[in-house]
C-alpha cells in the first residue's frame, strides 16, 4: 500500500476508512479502563498532541451505536480480546467538544456553547423515539436542540441527556469532553473589570461539569482533554474518584506524540529515512513524564510535504495554531526580568523553575512561576530531564520550531523597547557612510535586548529588519536583486538614495574581518545594485555578527 498521510484528520474512523498511516495508540484504553479506577480522567496536553483523535478512537471503539471490528481489526487493542468483548462497541457514549466555543464577548461565545449541545442533541435525536424517556427531559431536550434552554438548562444539559441514553440503552453512558477549557481560555484573556466575561463563563462550565460529573449515577464514567488543568475547586468541585495526568507525569505520557521508533517506522513506510535528522532537530525534543516525543502535528505536515517533494524544507506548522502573545507579554513585563533567562533558552541553555501542574486561568498572569508553569503546559518549553521530579524542574526549548517562536518574540520585544533615538543615530551613520559609528551603536543595540547567539543567521537579518520597519523607508528582506538575494534592501526614494546589507554570523571573533569582506564581495559579485535604477546614492554594507558584538564594512569603491 502506497504511503498516505492526511493533514488534520481528527475523526478516526474517516482516517481509518481512507487507509491513513494512523501511528498505534489504541492501547490507552486498556490502560485506563483496566489499570485505574478513574471515574473522571482528565488529560492536559499542548494543541496538535493529538488528544481530538484520541477522543474520536474512544467514542468509535465503546460506542453502542457504532460496529468498529473493521477500523480495530489489526491494532493493539485487539490483542485483548475479553477486553474488547466487554467494552468495544457496548455503551453508550455521549462525545462533545468546546473547543469551537470562543469569542470576543461573552453572549456570543455562551450562544456557540449552546449551539455545541444543540449538535449533539441533532446526531441522537433518535433519544426522543418512543415511550421511555421522560415527558419533561424529551422538552427539556427539545429546548436544547432548538438552542433554547434557559441557563439552568445549559448547565444540566450534559447530565440530562446522559440520563436519557441510560433509560433508552440500558447501560450507564461514556462520557467524552474534549478541549473543555477552550471557552475559559478566550474568556480569561478577553476578561476586563468592566466586563466580567470570565467569571459568567466560569459558572456556566462549573454547572455543567458539576451536574455531569458529580454523583450522577448515569456515568460509567468520563474523559476530559484540554490545555491546562483547571484547579479542581474552581471546576471540578466535588467530583470524586477524579485522576489528572499532565506534562509531568509519568502515567498515559507515551500516548501524547510520537516517539522516536515510531517517527523511524513513518520515515520507512514513506521511504524517507533520510530526513531523521531533520525531522528530529525541528520537531522532537518534548519531555511528558518520562517519554521523550515529537509533536504529531509537525511530523504529519512535514511527511506531507515530503511525499510530495523529497527534497522538502522543515517549516513552522506549530505558530499558526497557537496564540504566541503570551511570550511577547511575558518578556515586556516590568514587576520582573525574565530576560536573562530568555537568553538562557535561546542558547540551548536550561533554567531551573518553580512548576504547578493545577491553574486558574484568571491567576495565570499573577506571577513569574504562574507564567513558566504555563508555558509549560501550552508547549512552548518542555521539562529537560525525564527523571526530574517535584515542583522545581529544569526547562528547555525542545527544538528549532519552537526557537524560532522565541525568536519572533525577541524581534518584537526589540522593536518595542528600543531607544528610538539610538536607533535613528544609526541610520544616520549608515547614510553618512560611518562604520566605526555604526559598529558601535549596533552593538550598544544587540547588548541592551535579549540575543540569540548559537543558533542561525536569521535572527541577526531580523535584527536589522525591525531597526528600519516603520521608519519611512522601503524596506526589503531577501528580495531578488541582480542574481541573489541580499538580506536588506533600505530605500529612502524621496531623497534617491539606498543601502543594500548582506549580514553574516561569524563562527568566532576573529572571523568578523574575515566575514565582512565576504559578504561585501558576495554583494559585488552577485550584482544586488542592478535594477536600483535612478538612485542617485546607493550605499553596501557588510556586517558580521558575533554573540553580541558586530562589525560594520562598508564598500568603499560605491560607484
Amino acid at each position: 500500500m502506497a504511503f498516505k498521510v492526511g493533514v488534520g484528520k481528527s475523526d478516526f474512523e474517516a482516517l481509518r476508512k481512507s487507509d491513513n498511516y494512523y501511528v498505534d495508540k489504541t492501547n490507552i484504553m486498556y490502560e485506563l479502563v483496566e489499570e485505574t479506577d478513574n471515574q473522571v480522567t482528565l488529560f492536559t496536553r499542548p494543541r496538535r498532541f493529538g488528544k481530538t483523535l484520541m477522543m474520536s478512537m474512544m467514542m468509535n471503539f465503546f460506542s453502542i451505536k457504532k460496529d468498529s471490528r473493521d477500523i480495530f481489526c489489526d491494532l493493539n487493542i485487539i490483542e485483548h480480546k475479553k477486553f474488547c468483548e466487554k467494552w468495544m462497541n457496548q455503551y453508550p457514549v455521549l462525545f462533545i467538544s468546546f473547543k469551537d466555543a470562543e469569542a470576543d464577548k461573552f453572549d456570543v461565545a455562551y450562544d456557540k456553547l449552546k449551539n455545541i449541545i444543540a449538535d449533539a442533541c441533532k446526531n441522537i435525536s433518535d433519544l426522543m423515539d418512543g415511550d421511555a424517556v421522560d415527558a419533561d427531559d424529551k422538552k427539556l431536550f427539545a429546548r436544547l436542540k432548538a438552542q433554547n434552554g434557559t441557563e439552568s438548562d445549559v448547565q444540566n444539559s450534559l447530565k440530562t441527556i446522559m440520563r436519557m441514553m441510560y433509560t433508552v440503552y440500558g447501560k450507564k453512558v461514556i462520557l467524552l469532553i474534549d478541549e473543555y477549557d477552550v471557552p475559559l481560555a478566550k474568556a480569561s484573556e478577553k476578561n476586563t473589570a468592566a466586563n466580567q466575561f470570565y467569571s459568567s463563563m466560569l459558572d456556566v462550565i462549573r454547572g455543567i461539569m458539576s451536574t455531569a460529573l458529580k454523583d450522577n449515577e448515569f456515568l460509567e464514567f468520563a474523559v476530559i482533554t484540554g490545555c491546562l488543568r483547571i484547579a479542581k475547586e474552581s471546576v471540578f468541585t466535588g467530583t470524586n474518584n477524579f485522576a489528572s495526568y499532565s506534562v509531568l507525569d509519568e502515567d498515559f505520557s507515551e500516548y501524547f506524540g510520537f516517539s522516536e521508533k515510531e517517527v523511524e517506522a513513518i520515515l520507512t513506510a514513506a521511504d524517507r529515512k533520510d530526513k531523521a535528522d531533520v525531522i528530529k532537530e525541528w520537531y522532537d525534543g518534548y519531555v511528558f513524564g518520562n517519554s521523550y516525543v515529537y509533536c504529531p502535528w509537525d511530523v504529519i505536515n512535514y511527511m506531507s510535504a515530503l511525499k510530495k517533494r523529497k527534497d522538502a524544507k522543515p517549516k513552522n506548522y506549530w505558530k499558526f495554531t497557537s496564540h504566541n502573545g503570551i511570550l511577547l507579554t511575558f518578556v515586556e513585563r516590568t514587576d520582573f526580568d525574565v530576560t536573562e533567562k530568555f537568553e538562557a533558552l535561546l542558547n540551548g541553555g536550561t533554567i531551573t523553575q518553580s512548576i504547578s501542574d493545577e491553574l486558574t486561568y484568571d491567576t495565570l498572569h499573577a506571577s513569574e512561576d504562574n507564567l513558566w508553569s504555563v508555558l509549560l503546559m501550552t508547549g512552548y518549553i518542555t521539562k529537560a530531564d525525564s527523571d526530574e521530579e517535584g515542583e522545581t524542574v529544569s526547562l528547555k526549548i525542545p527544538n528549532r520550531e519552537i526557537a524560532s517562536i522565541f525568536e519572533d518574540t525577541v524581534v518584537a520585544y526589540f522593536k518595542n523597547t528600543a531607544d528610538t533615538s539610538e536607533l535613528s543615530r544609526l541610520i544616520d551613520a549608515l547614510w553618512e557612510g560611518d562604520e566605526i559609528e555604526a559598529t558601535r551603536l549596533i552593538s550598544d543595540l544587540l547588548w541592551y535586548t535579549i540575543s540569540y547567539n548559537d543558533y542561525h543567521e536569521d535572527y541577526y537579518h531580523a535584527f536589522l529588519a525591525g531597526i528600519f520597519v516603520g521608519r519611512g523607508y522601503s524596506v526589503e528582506s531577501n528580495k531578488e536583486k541582480g542574481l541573489g538575494r541580499p538580506d536588506i534592501l533600505l530605500k529612502d526614494k524621496r531623497n534617491r538614495r539606498a543601502i543594500i546589507i548582506e549580514a553574516k554570523k561569524s563562527k568566532k571573533e576573529s572571523d568578523m574581518e574575515k566575514d565582512c569582506d565576504e559578504a561585501i564581495d558576495q554583494i559585488v559579485t552577485e550584482k544586488y545594485k542592478e535594477g536600483l535604477y535612478g538612485y542617485t546614492q546607493v550605499l553596501c554594507y557588510g556586517i558580521a555578527f558575533f554573540q553580541k558584538q558586530a562589525k560594520v564594512k562598508k564598500l568603499y569603491n560605491q560607484a
